[in-house]
């Protein structure tokens, strides 16, 4: 199995520094968090290259490619065009980003409608959206991830369950879903169930821990989550793909021990 990281952890770094110690711990991936001071819109257009450069130098790949899009600055399921506009724009901005990188992956949450907004209504905003960005994304082999979220960062998009929904009203193979196993433990979703659901769509895996209350993006181990049956249900389908880690705010003032106790975990979570 092969193991990333968000950058996002590295969130007092620039993407370069996150970059380097990410390989010094052995992950043989980063994924890019789009916000600041990585890589939000243009702020690393001089730098990408060296960028680049710096990942194939150390044989890294990019999974996939995070925007900064929790409840900011990103509602893909607004009912104000104004606002719905923006942010494809700002995603299109993301998926430019990633496939300088290299990204095969650009993970995509909706964002929130508004208290009293009508849901089905934010579903076919959110639908709109989608569609924009995969007409924006034609001739490229560039696949839009759909991440379920929980209830404080998304009103429509909850479980694997929501996110197959959608792929499956729109009916595009360069369509999937990002499952976070953290966001899964807090809906209470069965994580081996909801890892099965996928095997008929491109899917990724974000991995982090948390007791079930809310989205602590600890490290694995550190929380409630039995991982057993889920690296099981992985093995079932024969995932070749990345499990990246997710690491929350708390380690960023300190990140590289909890990097590499986090590479450490997951070598023995995973081991043959």
């Amino acid at each position: 199995m092969k193991f990333s990281q968000s950058s996002f952890v590295y969130f007092n770094y620039p993407l370069q520094e996150a970059i380097r110690r990410l390989h010094q711990h052995g992950y043989q991936g980063v994924e890019v968090w789009g916000g600041r001071p990585h890589a939000y819109r243009h702020d690393l257009d001089e730098e990408l290259d060296e960028i680049v450069a710096l990942l194939d130098r150390f044989e890294m790949a990019v999974p996939n490619f995070i925007p900064a899009q929790f409840r900011y600055p990103s509602i893909l399921c607004s009912l104000n065009e104004v606002v719905r506009r923006d942010s494809v724009g700002y995603i299109q901005d993301a998926i430019d980003n990633a496939r300088r990188l290299g990204s095969p992956y650009v993970s995509i949450c909706p964002g929130m409608t508004l208290f009293g907004e009508d849901i089905d209504a934010g579903w076919a905003q959110f639908r709109k959206s989608l569609v924009e960005l995969l007409d924006y994304t034609k001739g490229t082999d560039l696949v839009l991830l759909i991440e379920p979220a929980h209830a404080a960062e998304s009103t429509l998009i909850l479980t694997a369950a929501d996110g197959l929904r959608m792929t499956e009203d729109i009916g595009s193979e360069r369509l999937g879903i990002l499952l976070d196993t953290g966001h899964a433990n807090v809906n209470g979703e069965d994580l081996a169930a909801a890892v099965a659901s996928l095997r008929d769509v491109p899917f990724h895996i974000h991995i982090d821990d948390n007791h079930g209350a809310s989205d602590a993006h600890m490290i694995p181990g550190d929380g409630s989550i039995d991982f057993a049956p889920f690296v099981q249900a992985l093995r079932a389908l024969d995932y070749r793909g990345f499990v990246s880690a997710e690491l929350g705010f708390q380690y960023t003032q300190d990140p590289d021990p909890a990097v590499e106790r986090t590479y450490a975990v997951l070598s023995e979570m995973f081991e043959d």
